[in-house]
């Protein structure tokens, strides 16, 4: 059931007529400052079983991992357990010798450590094609991604430009788990979702997912899931699962500093890079707005589609996450063709 306040009604029948021609499959989600002016649901969760969509379903949210993974790095480094300038080398010890001795924390969290990519977003693949060099059975700890991780060297000198890289956010992860002594996945719990108040928020095993949680499938109206494409469970590149309310909750959250400090938050959202292809900008873990103040996190793989766009200044949030390889990007660019009027 959709929740229509009087100044999105204007808009509302147009995205729900979209989303029923479009086949979308997923949660579609507006609010302000905390208050919904837009929720609603379609779709199945589960294909088979018929099993729909609710507004409290659980979505993986592919690269929208990043965000919590910088933060996770980034609270470590406000207690002093690491600093932007930590070499991850000085870390790693003898795993991964092709990452250089110049690659630093900061590098890494702004896509511009010029490390080798497991999963190369350049390599021109198709979202719903078989990547992965291992089964995707032995991928289910973070230690264990080092052999996805190996033989891969250096595309350019650290620090040089951008260039997007899902290694660099496992090796933040890895980075992470020793410093800390604590597995990546309850580190973030204990440093990002459980203060926040992100009861659903979490990794998952693909392989098992609880109930009131949607199976990814890899087009809009097919049989076929992901559980093959994607590892059993996700690192600090990907696999977190979440809701639209639980992003909400971290928008509000990080903005109020209660992740990290405000000196933090900001260095977080400062542009680091101009990317034209993308039409934004990024910080530390973060996508930013191309000309305007907004803050934003995404992910796209098999299977999975997934944006939300939080304006600091209106407090404004607007999220589409999918449950099929490319179904939110229809709503979302009509969503905020509205938005932005």
């Amino acid at each position: 059931m959709g929740l229509y306040s009087p100044g999105v009604l204007q808009w509302a029948e147009a995205i729900d007529s979209l989303a029923e021609q479009s086949g979308f499959a997923g949660v579609i989600s507006v609010d302000r400052a905390g208050e919904v002016e837009f929720a609603r649901a379609y779709g199945l969760a589960h294909r088979a079983w018929q099993v729909p969509n609710t507004v409290g379903t659980r979505f993986a949210v592919a690269s929208g991992t990043k965000g919590l993974t910088a933060l996770t790095v980034v609270s470590l480094i406000s207690q002093g357990t690491l600093q932007l300038s930590t070499a991850a080398r000085s870390v790693l010890g003898q795993d991964l010798p092709l990452i250089g001795e110049e690659v630093t924390v900061e590098h890494l969290l702004a896509h511009r450590s010029g490390i080798g990519d497991y999963l190369d977003e350049q390599d021109g693949h198709q979202v719903t094609d078989y990547v992965l060099t291992v089964p995707a059975r032995d991928l289910a700890s973070t230690g264990q991604y080092l052999a996805v991780l190996r033989g891969h060297p250096a595309k350019f000198p650290a620090g040089q430009r951008f260039c997007y890289c899902n290694s660099g956010y496992v090796v933040l992860a890895l980075i992470a788990e020793r410093v800390s002594g604590v597995p990546f996945p309850q580190l973030v719990r204990d440093r990002v979702s459980g203060p926040v108040g992100m009861p659903d928020t979490g990794f998952l095993r693909s392989d098992e997912l609880p109930a009131r949680t949607a199976t990814g499938y890899l087009t809009k109206d097919g049989p076929r899931t992901n559980v093959f494409h994607l590892p059993v469970v996700g690192s600090g590149d990907g696999g977190i699962y979440s809701t639209a309310a639980d992003i909400s909750a971290f928008w509000r959250s990080l903005f109020a500093n209660n992740i990290v400090p405000a000196a933090w938050v900001a260095q977080m959202v400062r542009p680091r890079s101009d990317v034209p292809a993308q039409s934004m900008r990024y910080g530390l873990g973060f996508w930013l707005g191309w000309h305007d103040s907004t803050v934003i996190l995404q992910g796209s793989d098999a299977g999975v589609s997934f944006r939300s766009v939080h304006d600091p200044t209106s407090a404004l949030t607007r999220t589409v996450i999918s449950n099929s390889s490319d179904g939110a990007w229809p709503v979302t660019r009509r969503l905020e063709e509205f938005l932005a009027n």
